[in-house]
């Protein structure tokens, strides 16, 4: 028995190097991970430098350094001029996505716990509307908008209800794809006995499906939120001067002579806080709610 435990006791004995590689790993893991933080911020900090310089100092040349004087003038200036856009891009941005989340719960609900016959043909329909770029609608955009604001009544081209509607619906194939890969990760079991207890369709959504329903909210939201807030081309295309978003104020910050890049670097790092403050509130459920529905369905 003695023998017996002698020849077991060395094979343990290795434990302490596979302890000290793994470590090393860790190690070169972090160090990498630091280097592409450091990376990642340099602009970052270009972007703050240069945003509290005054116009003398704010040059391409000094774009590394300090500023000699602090000064928030730029900021301002920036403020004064985006606020505008700031507002119309929320009065965008914020309905559009809530909308855009509603429509594709519904529609991924369906495709996803109601089937009917031809549901794999329209959803494969909806899918091939993600691939239509955007500068091969804008004409015809454009004069459905005019064309259906005169049959209402309404004013859909050139405000913000029309890119509201034009945002939504170019991101219905997007939403609808992500509700429908994550509510197939919700058991049938539960959409079953719901059945059977005598909930119809809406009361099953409502009762069992939205509460669980949050990573895939907020994957919809954050996308939706971050494309209407980025949009340049359907603006420039869907809109008058009274309702630019933020990017198009933004690309307007330029002067006649002289370029005021800490006027312009403050601006970016205001049009960019509400899409970061989203990411910092929902990015938690981000990738859960992304990857859900990846190894089934």
């Amino acid at each position: 028995m003695t023998a017996h435990v002698a020849e077991k006791a060395p094979r343990t004995a290795p434990a302490a190097p596979v302890r000290d590689k793994g470590r090393a790993g860790m190690w070169v893991r972090l160090v990498l991970l630091l280097l592409f933080v450091l990376v990642f911020l340099i602009p970052v900090y270009v972007l703050l430098v240069t945003s509290f310089k005054p116009l003398t100092e704010a040059d391409p040349t000094q774009a590394w350094n300090l500023p000699k004087v602090w000064t928030t003038e730029a900021w301002s200036v920036a403020w004064e001029k985006l606020e505008p856009g700031i507002v119309n891009s929320f009065l965008l941005a914020v309905p559009g996505s809530l909308i855009s989340a509603a429509l594709g719960a519904l529609n991924g609900y369906v495709l996803s716990k109601w089937r009917f016959p031809g549901a794999d043909v329209l959803f494969t329909l909806f899918l091939f509307g993600m691939f239509i770029p955007y500068q091969g609608v804008m004409i015809p955009l454009v004069q459905l908008m005019v064309n259906v604001g005169d049959t209402l009544g309404v004013q859909l081209y050139g405000g913000i209800p029309g890119l509201v509607l034009a945002h939504v619906v170019y991101g219905i194939p997007i939403c609808t794809l992500i509700f429908r890969n994550y509510y197939v990760t919700i058991p049938d079991e539960l959409i079953e006995a719901s059945r059977v207890d005598g909930a119809g369709m809406l009361r099953t959504l409502w009762s069992i499906v939205l509460p669980v329903s949050g990573p895939a909210f907020a994957v919809v939201i954050i996308w939706q939120f971050t494309s209407m807030w980025n949009d340049f081309l359907f603006a420039v295309f869907l809109t008058g001067p009274s309702s630019w978003p933020t990017t198009v104020m933004l690309n307007n910050i330029a002067g006649a002579v002289t370029t005021p890049y800490s006027q312009q670097m403050a601006a970016a790092i205001l049009a960019s806080i509400p899409t970061m403050v989203i990411y910092v509130l929902l990015g938690r459920f981000f990738m859960r709610g992304l990857m859900a529905g990846a190894l089934k369905g």
